[in-house]
């Protein structure tokens, strides 16, 4: 086998994510733009406005493992099969909570919606499969950058479709089920071998708890997990901040396009920073730009305050979240992959819930107006911040394993 056709499959399996993450990845802009919006509508009580986006979060979190399990025994197309058919029928039924005017419906529809936004977050594994030690930081980066081109489409589906029925977004959520209609024809161009099964008695690689332990694998998910809810907990409130200082739901739409821009736009030149300055800095560059992004926030309820703070969110969350994928994806073997992207993904996802969770809580219900829920939840982010730097610091610190340095 000539040395380059590794390289050239993993660049054909590059290419389709990127497409896949670039419109199948355009329902998540639009699920977290008109989410609060839609279950501040339907909601009995205003501090669970955001609790749709806390369901799709939590789908997430509860179908991370079984997912990785499955692509694991049965490769990765059969997942992403699965999470197209969840995400088309997650839409449908939220289409039909917004119909009858069913809260608990509607949330039902989110929940199924988690299990499509877990199987994405593997495409930035699954770019890894077949590429080269070499190419894997990048192969990781460019497919996360095709999550531009969603920022582009999805937040332009919200503006087409949100006044097309007396229903308000109940086009958007069809326009969703087409979206994945879309995704058995961009997964049949997908390359990705199954994993070979492990016989009976041969190494299974490190127990669970011993690879709880590895220092490398507990900061980056700690790291992940911090820069994915912080950047989560900020972008569920803006929606709802923005049209409550005064300004339209399309200035929200426009701030939440330029969010996802700013968190994918990055990806381009992400995998060479990695590559040339080391995952762990580049993380810390990732929280050290969130910070940022809460103190622009605190200083103004302005549009250009949401803009500046917004776009420093995405960034943040681009440099943590990509930085601690690459962290993550060299500190397991072969043999260990889907326990530790399933662990993994559940530990973000679990934080990424609680603070979509406590986003409207914090938002809605502490404070007697918009201004004053905004600043509780840019302010919530600073312990979370310490803690990630911490264990950054920490690992720092350590001597670093013969293994890591080969």
């Amino acid at each position: 086998m000539s040395a380059d056709r590794p390289l050239s499959r993993a660049r054909r399996n590059v290419a389709v994510l990127v497409c896949a993450q670039a419109i199948l990845g355009a329902q998540m802009p639009v699920n977290f733009i008109i989410g609060g919006l839609a279950g501040q509508i339907l909601a009995p009580n205003p501090c669970i406005a955001t609790l749709p986006i806390s369901m799709i979060v939590l789908g997430s979190a509860m179908t991370a493992r079984p997912l990785a399990r499955l692509m694991q025994t049965h490769g990765r197309q059969t997942g992403f099969l699965l999470a197209v058919l969840a995400g088309g029928m997650g839409a449908a039924v939220s289409a039909a909570g917004l119909w009858l005017g069913s809260f608990w419906l509607f949330m039902a529809g989110s929940l199924l919606t988690g299990v499509y936004m877990s199987a994405q977050g593997f495409f930035r594994f699954a770019a890894t499969d077949t590429a080269p030690a070499e190419f894997e930081a990048r192969a990781i980066s460019w497919v996360m950058a095709g999550g531009l081109a969603s920022a582009l489409i999805g937040p332009m589906l919200v503006r087409l479709t949100t006044d097309l029925t007396a229903v308000p977004f109940l086009a958007s959520y069809i326009a969703v089920i087409g979206l994945n209609l879309l995704g058995p024809f961009l997964f049949a161009f997908l390359d990705i071998p199954k994993p070979v099964q492990v016989p009976e008695g041969a190494d299974q690689g490190r127990p669970l708890g011993q690879i709880l332990r590895d220092p490398r694998i507990l900061v980056a998910m700690i790291c992940g997990m911090v820069s994915y809810a912080l950047m989560n907990l900020v972008m569920t409130s803006t929606p709802l901040a923005v049209v409550g200082c005064g300004f339209a739901p399309e200035n929200a739409a426009d701030i939440v396009s330029a969010h996802v821009l700013a968190m994918f736009a990055p990806s381009f030149f992400t995998g060479h920073l990695i590559s040339r300055f080391g995952a762990s800095r580049i993380v810390a560059a990732g929280l050290v730009i969130l910070a940022f992004a809460g103190a622009v926030a605190l200083s103004g309820v302005q549009l250009s305050h949401f803009f500046g703070a917004l776009i420093l969110l995405g960034l943040g969350w681009n440099f943590g979240f990509i930085g601690a994928t690459a962290m993550l994806t060299r500190a397991h073997s072969p043999v260990e992959r889907g326990r530790v992207q399933g662990i993994n993904d559940l530990v973000v996802f679990s934080g990424v819930f609680l603070a979509s969770l406590s986003s409207g809580g914090l938002m809605n219900c502490l404070g007697g107006d918009p201004q004053t829920g905004w600043n509780a939840v840019n302010l919530a982010i600073l312990p979370f911040l310490v803690l990630a730097g911490g264990a950054l610091i920490w690992l720092a610190l350590r001597p670093v394993p013969s293994e890591a340095r080969t």
